[in-house]
């Protein structure tokens, strides 16, 4: 059984930064790609970075290219999301996912384990 936390979410102003962590307990953390994912009031969930296990491969939704930036320490089982320059569309609540293979991928259908997600509000 894996098991994921985040934390790091917050209300903050436009332009301003917040950086999330996911902390994953359990096995198969290091062989295993991770996903970020968020989801406004009324949208669908939606891909928002994601990064495969040795962490030489990132992928990002096009709206958030430039200033979010996903990252990870195999070490601590901890995947992170730095995000600079926020906007109000960036506020919804964001999950961290763990796919049952070692490539990166941003279809929500192959991530197999979730966190119950953190809530990131942007102000204007």
């Amino acid at each position: 059984q894996v098991q994921l936390v985040e934390s790091g979410g917050g209300l903050v102003q436009a332009g301003g930064s917040l950086r999330l962590s996911c902390a994953a307990s359990g096995r198969a953390f290091g062989s295993r790609a991770m996903g970020w994912f968020r989801q406004a009031p009324g949208k669908e969930r939606e891909f928002v970075a994601a990064i495969s296990w040795t962490g030489g491969s990132t992928y990002y939704l096009d709206s958030v290219k430039g200033r979010f930036t996903i990252s990870r320490d195999n070490a601590k089982n901890t995947v992170y999301l730095q995000m600079n320059s926020l906007k109000p569309e960036d506020t919804a609540v964001y999950y961290c996912a763990r796919r049952s293979s070692f490539s990166a991928s941003s279809s929500l259908n192959d991530y197999d384990y979730w966190g119950q997600g953190t809530q990131v509000t942007v102000s204007s």
